[in-house]
Protein backbone atom coordinates (compact mmCIF):
# COMPACT_ATOMS: atom_id res chain seq x y z
CA UNK A 1 0.00 0.00 0.00
CA UNK A 2 1.83 3.19 -1.20
CA UNK A 3 1.25 6.67 1.01
CA UNK A 4 -1.15 8.66 -1.46
CA UNK A 5 0.95 12.17 -1.83
CA UNK A 6 -1.39 14.59 -3.92
CA UNK A 7 -1.06 18.46 -4.68
CA UNK A 8 -4.27 18.27 -2.43
CA UNK A 9 -2.47 17.04 0.74
CA UNK A 10 -0.82 20.02 2.82
CA UNK A 11 3.17 19.80 2.76
CA UNK A 12 3.55 18.90 6.43
CA UNK A 13 1.31 15.76 6.28
CA UNK A 14 3.15 14.85 2.60
CA UNK A 15 6.95 15.18 4.59
CA UNK A 16 5.51 12.74 7.44
CA UNK A 17 4.04 10.50 4.32
CA UNK A 18 7.58 10.21 3.50
CA UNK A 19 8.68 9.71 6.63
CA UNK A 20 6.63 6.46 6.88
CA UNK A 21 7.65 5.50 3.71
CA UNK A 22 10.92 5.82 4.36
CA UNK A 23 10.68 3.85 7.98
CA UNK A 24 8.47 1.20 6.06
CA UNK A 25 11.30 0.51 3.35
CA UNK A 26 14.14 0.27 5.71
CA UNK A 27 12.00 -2.57 7.78
CA UNK A 28 10.91 -4.67 4.68
CA UNK A 29 14.55 -4.48 4.09
CA UNK A 30 15.13 -5.94 7.42
CA UNK A 31 12.37 -8.43 7.15
CA UNK A 32 14.29 -10.03 4.33
CA UNK A 33 17.51 -9.62 6.23
CA UNK A 34 16.21 -11.78 9.49
CA UNK A 35 14.35 -14.77 7.15
CA UNK A 36 17.69 -14.99 5.25
CA UNK A 37 19.58 -15.38 8.95
CA UNK A 38 17.05 -17.56 10.08
CA UNK A 39 17.62 -19.40 7.22
CA UNK A 40 21.76 -19.50 7.67
CA UNK A 41 20.87 -20.43 11.54
CA UNK A 42 18.95 -23.39 11.43
CA UNK A 43 21.25 -24.72 8.88
CA UNK A 44 24.18 -23.89 10.97
CA UNK A 45 22.81 -25.40 13.94
CA UNK A 46 21.64 -28.59 12.77
CA UNK A 47 24.75 -29.22 10.79
CA UNK A 48 27.28 -27.65 13.57
CA UNK A 49 25.47 -29.70 16.51
CA UNK A 50 24.36 -26.05 18.15
CA UNK A 51 21.37 -25.53 19.75
CA UNK A 52 21.91 -21.82 20.76
CA UNK A 53 21.85 -21.39 16.96
CA UNK A 54 18.93 -23.39 16.26
CA UNK A 55 17.28 -21.18 19.12
CA UNK A 56 18.65 -17.81 17.59
CA UNK A 57 16.91 -19.15 14.35
CA UNK A 58 13.95 -19.13 15.94
CA UNK A 59 14.59 -15.66 16.93
CA UNK A 60 14.87 -14.44 14.05
CA UNK A 61 11.77 -15.86 12.20
CA UNK A 62 9.86 -14.08 14.83
CA UNK A 63 11.77 -10.83 14.64
CA UNK A 64 10.05 -11.04 11.36
CA UNK A 65 7.00 -11.54 12.29
CA UNK A 66 7.80 -8.18 14.89
CA UNK A 67 8.82 -6.24 11.88
CA UNK A 68 5.74 -6.95 9.64
CA UNK A 69 3.62 -5.54 12.52
CA UNK A 70 6.24 -2.64 12.62
CA UNK A 71 6.12 -2.10 8.66
CA UNK A 72 1.90 -2.58 9.41
CA UNK A 73 2.54 0.44 11.82
CA UNK A 74 3.96 2.45 9.35
CA UNK A 75 1.68 2.00 6.47
CA UNK A 76 -1.11 2.96 9.16
CA UNK A 77 0.81 6.04 10.15
CA UNK A 78 0.94 7.26 6.78
CA UNK A 79 -2.00 7.77 6.26
CA UNK A 80 -3.56 11.51 6.27
CA UNK A 81 -6.09 13.13 8.90
CA UNK A 82 -9.83 11.97 8.22
CA UNK A 83 -12.77 12.78 9.49
CA UNK A 84 -12.69 9.89 11.92
CA UNK A 85 -9.08 10.85 13.00
CA UNK A 86 -8.32 14.35 13.04
CA UNK A 87 -5.13 14.71 13.82
CA UNK A 88 -3.57 11.93 11.78
CA UNK A 89 -2.78 8.18 12.26
CA UNK A 90 0.13 8.89 14.02
CA UNK A 91 -0.37 6.65 16.82
CA UNK A 92 -0.40 3.31 14.99
CA UNK A 93 4.06 4.20 14.92
CA UNK A 94 4.14 3.76 18.63
CA UNK A 95 1.59 1.16 19.25
CA UNK A 96 3.43 -1.38 16.65
CA UNK A 97 6.83 -0.49 18.66
CA UNK A 98 5.25 -1.34 21.89
CA UNK A 99 3.99 -4.80 19.82
CA UNK A 100 7.55 -5.08 19.48
CA UNK A 101 9.08 -4.22 22.77
CA UNK A 102 6.74 -7.59 23.97
CA UNK A 103 7.75 -9.70 20.91
CA UNK A 104 11.49 -9.15 23.02
CA UNK A 105 10.40 -10.29 25.71
CA UNK A 106 8.68 -13.67 24.18
CA UNK A 107 11.94 -14.17 21.95
CA UNK A 108 13.73 -14.19 25.02
CA UNK A 109 12.00 -16.40 26.99
CA UNK A 110 11.69 -19.13 24.04
CA UNK A 111 15.59 -18.39 23.80
CA UNK A 112 16.04 -19.08 27.30
CA UNK A 113 13.71 -21.84 27.27
CA UNK A 114 15.63 -23.94 24.75
CA UNK A 115 19.18 -22.83 26.66
CA UNK A 116 17.78 -24.23 29.59
CA UNK A 117 16.03 -27.58 28.17
CA UNK A 118 19.73 -28.10 26.20
CA UNK A 119 22.19 -27.48 29.27
CA UNK A 120 20.20 -30.27 30.88
CA UNK A 121 19.78 -32.71 27.61
CA UNK A 122 23.20 -33.90 26.92
CA UNK A 123 24.24 -33.47 23.26
CA UNK A 124 26.99 -33.02 20.89
CA UNK A 125 29.74 -30.29 21.20
CA UNK A 126 29.38 -27.93 18.43
CA UNK A 127 30.98 -27.42 15.15
CA UNK A 128 34.01 -25.29 15.15
CA UNK A 129 32.85 -24.02 11.27
CA UNK A 130 29.51 -22.33 13.07
CA UNK A 131 32.10 -19.53 14.42
CA UNK A 132 32.45 -17.82 10.95
CA UNK A 133 28.93 -17.91 10.20
CA UNK A 134 28.10 -16.50 13.58
CA UNK A 135 31.02 -13.73 12.94
CA UNK A 136 29.37 -12.78 9.81
CA UNK A 137 25.65 -12.85 10.93
CA UNK A 138 26.72 -10.44 14.20
CA UNK A 139 28.74 -7.82 11.65
CA UNK A 140 25.86 -8.21 9.40
CA UNK A 141 23.10 -7.17 12.23
CA UNK A 142 25.47 -4.68 13.88
CA UNK A 143 25.25 -3.01 10.78
CA UNK A 144 21.82 -3.13 10.25
CA UNK A 145 21.02 -2.13 13.64
CA UNK A 146 23.40 1.43 13.26
CA UNK A 147 21.30 2.06 10.23
CA UNK A 148 18.07 1.79 11.66
CA UNK A 149 18.87 3.29 14.46
CA UNK A 150 20.05 6.52 13.38
CA UNK A 151 16.73 6.60 10.41
CA UNK A 152 14.86 6.18 13.84
CA UNK A 153 17.17 9.75 15.01
CA UNK A 154 16.72 11.31 11.88
CA UNK A 155 12.76 10.98 11.65
CA UNK A 156 12.61 10.74 15.29
CA UNK A 157 10.95 7.31 15.18
CA UNK A 158 10.06 5.37 18.36
CA UNK A 159 9.20 2.52 16.53
CA UNK A 160 12.65 2.53 14.42
CA UNK A 161 14.33 3.11 17.54
CA UNK A 162 12.95 -0.16 19.06
CA UNK A 163 13.59 -1.88 15.72
CA UNK A 164 16.94 -0.90 15.87
CA UNK A 165 17.39 -2.77 19.72
CA UNK A 166 16.19 -5.36 18.26
CA UNK A 167 18.26 -5.85 15.45
CA UNK A 168 21.20 -5.12 18.51
CA UNK A 169 19.50 -8.21 20.72
CA UNK A 170 19.49 -10.52 17.69
CA UNK A 171 23.45 -9.54 17.77
CA UNK A 172 24.12 -9.81 21.31
CA UNK A 173 22.47 -13.58 21.86
CA UNK A 174 24.85 -14.83 18.23
CA UNK A 175 27.69 -13.14 20.14
CA UNK A 176 26.52 -14.71 23.18
CA UNK A 177 26.70 -18.30 21.33
CA UNK A 178 30.15 -17.00 19.81
CA UNK A 179 31.71 -16.91 22.89
CA UNK A 180 29.81 -20.30 23.95
CA UNK A 181 30.87 -22.29 21.09
CA UNK A 182 34.14 -20.90 21.24
CA UNK A 183 34.68 -22.39 24.79
CA UNK A 184 32.43 -25.97 23.87
CA UNK A 185 34.95 -26.45 21.08
CA UNK A 186 38.15 -25.64 22.87
CA UNK A 187 37.30 -26.92 26.33
CA UNK A 188 36.02 -30.58 24.57
CA UNK A 189 34.20 -33.14 26.27
CA UNK A 190 32.05 -31.28 29.28
CA UNK A 191 31.93 -28.16 27.93
CA UNK A 192 28.82 -28.90 25.15
CA UNK A 193 26.70 -26.77 27.18
CA UNK A 194 28.67 -24.01 27.05
CA UNK A 195 26.71 -22.03 24.20
CA UNK A 196 23.72 -23.10 25.88
CA UNK A 197 25.08 -20.98 29.26
CA UNK A 198 26.13 -18.50 27.25
CA UNK A 199 22.63 -17.91 25.35
CA UNK A 200 20.85 -17.89 29.08
CA UNK A 201 22.93 -14.93 29.99
CA UNK A 202 22.04 -13.10 26.56
CA UNK A 203 18.52 -13.35 27.27
CA UNK A 204 19.17 -11.62 30.51
CA UNK A 205 20.79 -8.71 28.60
CA UNK A 206 17.97 -8.38 26.35
CA UNK A 207 15.29 -8.21 28.85
CA UNK A 208 16.87 -5.65 30.97
CA UNK A 209 17.00 -3.40 28.09
CA UNK A 210 13.87 -4.47 26.38
CA UNK A 211 12.15 -3.15 29.92
CA UNK A 212 14.27 0.31 28.56
CA UNK A 213 12.58 0.32 25.22
CA UNK A 214 9.23 -0.85 26.51
CA UNK A 215 8.89 2.28 28.80
CA UNK A 216 10.08 4.40 26.01
CA UNK A 217 7.13 3.26 23.99
CA UNK A 218 4.61 3.40 26.78
CA UNK A 219 5.23 6.62 27.74
CA UNK A 220 4.75 8.15 24.00
CA UNK A 221 1.13 6.49 24.19
CA UNK A 222 0.77 8.03 27.46
CA UNK A 223 1.51 11.60 26.18
CA UNK A 224 4.49 11.88 28.07
CA UNK A 225 6.38 14.84 27.82
CA UNK A 226 8.91 15.51 24.90
CA UNK A 227 12.42 16.47 25.62
CA UNK A 228 13.22 19.63 26.94
CA UNK A 229 15.77 20.56 23.69
CA UNK A 230 12.95 19.60 21.45
CA UNK A 231 10.49 21.92 23.69
CA UNK A 232 12.90 24.33 23.99
CA UNK A 233 13.82 24.37 19.47
CA UNK A 234 9.46 25.01 19.60
CA UNK A 235 10.10 28.05 21.87
CA UNK A 236 12.83 29.46 19.71
CA UNK A 237 10.64 29.30 16.68
CA UNK A 238 7.88 30.62 18.50
CA UNK A 239 9.65 33.44 19.51
CA UNK A 240 11.35 34.51 16.44
CA UNK A 241 8.07 35.25 14.81
CA UNK A 242 7.54 39.62 14.11
CA UNK A 243 4.80 40.78 17.04
CA UNK A 244 5.50 37.78 19.98
CA UNK A 245 6.38 39.50 22.73
CA UNK A 246 6.94 36.31 25.37
CA UNK A 247 5.63 32.57 25.88
CA UNK A 248 3.76 31.06 28.94
CA UNK A 249 2.55 27.34 28.35
CA UNK A 250 4.32 25.52 25.26
CA UNK A 251 2.69 21.92 25.34
CA UNK A 252 3.52 19.49 22.62
CA UNK A 253 2.54 15.61 22.23
CA UNK A 254 4.41 13.20 20.12
CA UNK A 255 2.59 10.99 18.01
CA UNK A 256 4.21 8.69 15.89
CA UNK A 257 6.18 10.82 13.03
CA UNK A 258 4.54 14.17 13.84
CA UNK A 259 4.36 16.36 17.05
CA UNK A 260 1.09 18.45 17.68
CA UNK A 261 1.89 21.78 19.45
CA UNK A 262 0.07 23.63 22.02
CA UNK A 263 1.12 26.91 22.85
CA UNK A 264 0.66 30.24 24.39
CA UNK A 265 1.71 33.64 23.16
CA UNK A 266 1.63 36.94 24.46
CA UNK A 267 1.48 40.17 22.60
CA UNK A 268 0.93 43.84 22.71
CA UNK A 269 -2.36 44.44 24.38
CA UNK A 270 -3.09 47.24 22.42
CA UNK A 271 -3.08 45.40 18.90
CA UNK A 272 -6.79 44.69 17.13
CA UNK A 273 -8.23 41.34 17.43
CA UNK A 274 -7.22 40.76 13.84
CA UNK A 275 -3.65 41.84 14.51
CA UNK A 276 -3.44 39.41 16.92
CA UNK A 277 -4.90 36.95 14.87
CA UNK A 278 -2.58 37.02 12.44
CA UNK A 279 0.26 36.81 14.51
CA UNK A 280 -0.84 33.64 15.97
CA UNK A 281 -0.84 32.52 11.69
CA UNK A 282 2.66 33.29 11.90
CA UNK A 283 3.20 31.36 14.52
CA UNK A 284 1.44 28.54 13.32
CA UNK A 285 2.98 28.74 9.83
CA UNK A 286 6.19 29.17 11.34
CA UNK A 287 6.50 25.80 13.04
CA UNK A 288 4.93 24.04 10.53
CA UNK A 289 7.48 24.63 7.94
CA UNK A 290 10.10 24.18 10.59
CA UNK A 291 12.26 20.82 10.63
CA UNK A 292 10.18 20.02 13.72
CA UNK A 293 7.97 17.45 12.08
CA UNK A 294 5.32 19.59 13.31
CA UNK A 295 1.82 18.88 11.78
CA UNK A 296 -0.54 20.51 13.81
CA UNK A 297 -0.44 23.98 16.35
CA UNK A 298 -2.77 25.53 18.77
CA UNK A 299 -2.25 29.00 19.43
CA UNK A 300 -3.94 31.08 22.50
CA UNK A 301 -3.12 34.92 22.63
CA UNK A 302 -2.83 36.96 25.44
CA UNK A 303 -1.82 40.89 25.98
CA UNK A 304 1.24 41.39 27.26
CA UNK A 305 1.58 42.19 31.30
CA UNK A 306 1.15 45.91 32.15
Amino acid sequence: MEARITPAIPAHIAAAQLRAEAGSKLVLKGIGLNAFLAVLKFLGGIFGHSYALIADGTESLLDVLSSLLVWTGFRVASLPPDKDHPFGHGRAEPLSALAVAFFIFITAGIVAWHAIHYIVTPHLTPHWFTLPLLAAIILSKIRFARLTEAAGKKSRSTALGIEAWHHTSDAITSAAAFVGITIAVIGGKGWESADDWAALFACVVVVFNGIGMLKKALAEMMDEAVEPSYENAVRKVALAVNGVGALDKCRVRKSGLIHIVDIQIRVNGNLTVREGHDISHHVKDALINSDLGVTDVSVHVEPMPH
